[in-house]
């Protein structure tokens, strides 16, 4: 299966994700982004804001907050 070219970047958050995975494709760069870190999800808002990245242009989005998933 292809995998899409990165369209936003995810900046604060936990300290597993790195620079590395902080590009990345997101489907809908208009919604709040949920992404299962561990036993957690973590919430990443979309931002006005876009940043160069290895030359791509991205959508910036900033971390809200962590819930955990339920036993």
């Amino acid at each position: 299966m292809p995998t899409s070219a990165p369209n936003a970047i995810l900046r604060g958050g936990p300290t597993q994700l790195t620079d590395q995975s902080c590009a990345r494709y997101v489907h809908d760069t208009d919604s709040t982004l949920k992404l299962l870190v561990g036993n957690a999800y973590e919430h990443f808002r979309p931002t006005a804001r876009f940043e160069e990245h290895q030359g791509q242009h991205l959508r910036v989005f900033e971390w809200i907050r962590r819930t955990y998933v339920a036993e």
